[in-house]
């Protein structure tokens, strides 16, 4: 994993060993320095995440966990944000689950102030460094950050430590029909899958190839065969121009609505989308101004 997501999670969740015992007060002082404060926090105080990326978690990787913790006890601590009075789970969910399902009174974690962005950012470096999240969430996740703090496609590589190019091939999976996506997080079909299945021109003829997948258990290797027999070559799949989307972005960030550039040959047109009057006059203000 790059060092960009180490330093975005050792920032949060520093290398500290902490030996106060389970059962301590909640406000009691176990780390010595303030910037490592571990915390005793009964596990029905801390709330869930609304920014959690993952969605599915595997009932055996659970059983599992909490086969270690009753062992070994809760290793690393959970990270938290103080939220009306109570806390909030920024990070080790499933170490909160298995500690919920086990009756635990307390579990160690370290408390944080974190803004609604910095909750999603952490969560998904979380996932990401621990590889917990299928493809699906994680392009989801990226669009969410997008999405919701008007990021453009660089900013959010930067931020999760990835290439802007691995990040756009991974959002290109969000273009796939839902029940292709849908069998993707299962694991009923790999990435290597999907990737084929993108350079299938149009969802109709996607979907043909996918059930073939499923019914005939399709190989990659027959995957890519069958997919240049549909005539899906380098020539049918979306050429991503990077720089044009953060240019859109850009547009869209500055008008509030869809932004879209268009090329054709060396030129081309830009698209603002508009929903109602007010929406149009408020471009035209912009524009104007």
């Amino acid at each position: 994993m790059s060092q960009a997501l180490g330093r975005g999670l050792g920032s949060l969740i520093p290398k500290k060993n902490f030996d106060s015992q389970p059962g301590a007060e909640a406000s009691e002082q176990v780390a010595m320095s303030d910037a490592d404060r571990v915390f005793y926090i009964d596990p029905k105080e801390i709330s869930m995440n609304p920014y959690q990326p993952r969605h599915n978690f595997s009932e055996i990787s659970l059983r599992e966990l909490m086969d270690s913790i009753k062992e070994h006890g809760i290793i690393q601590p959970l990270v938290v944000t103080r939220k009306d009075g109570k806390y909030e789970l920024i990070a080790g969910e499933r170490r909160w689950r298995s500690a919920t399902a086990l009756g635990l009174k307390s579990v160690p974690a370290l408390v944080r102030e974190a803004n609604e962005q910095k909750k999603l950012e952490l969560a998904l470096i979380e996932n990401l460094q621990r590889q917990d999240l299928d493809p699906v969430e994680t392009a989801r996740a990226y669009k969410r950050l997008m999405d919701e703090f008007n990021l453009t496609q660089e900013e959010t590589a930067k931020r999760v430590g990835k290439a802007r190019s691995t990040l756009a091939n991974t959002l290109r999976l969000l273009e796939l029909p839902l029940e292709v996506q849908e069998a993707l997080s299962s694991g009923r079909i790999t990435e290597a899958h999907a990737k084929y299945l993108l350079g299938i021109e149009n969802q109709g003829k996607q979907m043909v190839l996918f059930k073939k997948i499923l019914n005939q258990n399709l190989s990659v290797a027959q995957t890519h065969d069958e997919t240049k027999r549909m005539g899906g070559t380098k020539s049918a799949r979306v050429v991503v121009n990077y720089a044009d989307k953060d240019r859109e972005e850009k547009l869209r960030t500055h008008f509030g609505t869809k932004a879209r550039i268009i090329r054709s040959g060396r030129g081309g047109r830009v698209v603002l989308d508009f929903y109602s009057e007010e929406e149009l006059g408020n471009i035209m203000d912009k524009i104007e101004e």
